[in-house]
């Protein structure tokens, strides 16, 4: 396969493709949407393109010459720039790996490599060109932890220790962009290793402070792990749960309903925030039971045996997650569905340990998640296969995922015959019906009406008003 069979590039005989699509061509990767070229006279070369393609023409960056040609299927774009330095050489020692750093000649139908990053792919290794590139611009620190998780490519020793030494300047990029780099990471196929990665660099407080905070909170008799390799794992558990999903479920986290990315995107993310508000409910309760501990063949009491009690701290990362993700240029949906996703993690694992399991129980909750169904079920698991401490017996687990998998498979009967509960009565028939005002105690009615329709026992207007009517004031 030429690169120039491309249905966009068949036809353009000038300037360099450069950055991704060629690195994606190499690594044998053709679905590519973004096409970048670089060429001298962009502006002029751009509006040419955009005439014959039929293209929109967008301005990107006036100062630096970059423009964009949307093409009409609003799907394929070209990105053109003009070239940095004299030529494609000089253009391409400006940029920040090797594997980033390679061009396909338009006109002569060739590959340029002058730093070997054809070698770096085939070696699966991400090599820095100039220490300097990372100086002018700190995002390519944090860019260099997404391609890891994007590709599974190791980072050589030489670039570990540019990003080791100039770490602290990772904050200094619009946070915007940084927002964009996170999402990029937590879509990769590794997100998981590139996490660990990032906490032993340094890294990963930087980008969420909350991490220095989690790294306190040691294993326990539920927790086999620490906190902070809790979560990661717990990303490392959604990624596999995630490829071996069936194709409902992964037709459903492929989704792009928020944010610009995918729903597993922001799933992982949530799995890694997830106890976000463990260290501040933190607290050790002394253990009634005796705790035994074997010294040379002899069982002797262990000295003050505590449990770890975290109370509420689904809740409490519920609120904590909102202003981190904020801070990060995270869009109301983004934070919205994260934040929900938080607060409900216990959620699935305490509507199948009900007494009396029902299908009514069953459908509150799918009502009560809706479209987040099988996420909050996937973290559910994730968080149980993440927590495997001395008092998690192999049937509790057991019991634990077959539990899930009803609730999901009870989602997947009922799916095709939901739709959403009917708004029976406004805010402003209550207030009539009650001869109250606006306030605190009509929220509360409200929320107990939907309640009330979650569980099935308010269907219709009429029941709705005799509810409402059921009220004390």
């Amino acid at each position: 396969m030429n690169i120039k069979d491309d249905f966009v590039l068949k036809n353009i005989n000038e300037g360099y493709l450069v950055g991704g699509m060629v690195r994606d061509f190499l690594m044998e990767e053709y679905n590519t949407k973004d096409r970048d070229i670089s060429i001298k006279g962009a502006e002029k070369f751009a509006k040419k393109l955009a005439s014959q393609l039929d293209a929109t023409f967008i301005t990107l960056d006036n100062e630096n010459k970059i423009y964009r040609l949307v093409l009409k299927d609003k799907e394929n774009y070209l990105d053109i720039s003009e070239m940095c330095g004299e030529n494609i050489k000089e253009d391409l020692l400006r940029r920040d790996f090797t594997i980033n750093a390679i061009a396909y000649d338009l006109k002569e139908e060739k590959f340029i490599d002058v730093t070997n990053g054809i070698d770096d792919i085939k070696n699966q290794c991400l090599r820095s060109i100039k220490e300097e590139n990372f100086i002018d611009d700190p995002l390519r620190i944090l860019r260099a932890y997404r391609f890891m998780a994007t590709t599974g490519f190791a980072l050589n020793a030489e670039l570990e220790q540019i990003l080791v030494k100039h770490k602290n300047l990772i904050l200094k990029p619009a946070r915007e962009r940084i927002h964009d780099e996170i999402m990029k990471l937590f879509g990769g196929e590794y997100t998981s290793k590139t996490l660990l990665k990032m906490l032993d660099d340094g890294i990963l407080e930087l980008i969420f402070p909350c991490v220095k905070e989690i790294k306190t909170v040691p294993s326990n008799s539920h927790h086999h792990l620490d906190l902070i390799h809790h979560v990661i794992e717990t990303v490392r558990q959604i990624e596999f749960l995630y490829n071996d999903g069936n194709n409902d479920i992964k037709s459903h986290l492929n989704q792009i309903d928020f944010g610009g990315y995918p729903r597993i995107n922001h799933l992982k993310l949530a799995g890694f925030l997830h106890d976000i508000g463990k260290p501040s409910t933190w607290t050790l309760e002394e253990d009634k039971k005796t705790i035994w501990t074997v010294q040379d063949g002899t069982e002797y009491p262990k000295d003050k045996p505590y449990r770890h009690r975290f109370i509420k701290h689904d809740l409490e990362g519920a609120k904590l997650v909102k202003p981190l993700l904020k801070e990060l240029k995270f869009s109301n949906k983004q934070i919205e569905y994260i934040s929900e996703l938080i607060r409900q993690h216990i959620y699935p694992s305490s509507v199948i340990s009900a007494p009396n399991l029902d299908n009514k129980v069953l459908m509150r909750y799918v009502r009560k998640m809706g479209n987040n169904v099988i996420d909050n079920i996937i973290l559910a698991k994730a968080d149980r296969l993440s927590a495997q401490g001395v008092e998690v017996t192999k049937e509790m687990t057991e019991n634990n995922l077959k539990g899930l998998n009803k609730l999901l498979n009870f989602y997947f009967e009922v799916k095709p015959t939901l739709k959403p509960l009917p708004k029976l009565i406004d805010g402003r028939e209550i207030m009539n019906i009650l001869k109250i005002k606006q306030s605190p105690i009509l929220g509360q009615i409200i929320n107990e009406l939907h309640e009330a329709q979650l569980n099935g026992e308010v269907n219709t207007k009429e029941e709705a008003i005799e509810f409402i009517n059921s009220k004390q004031i």
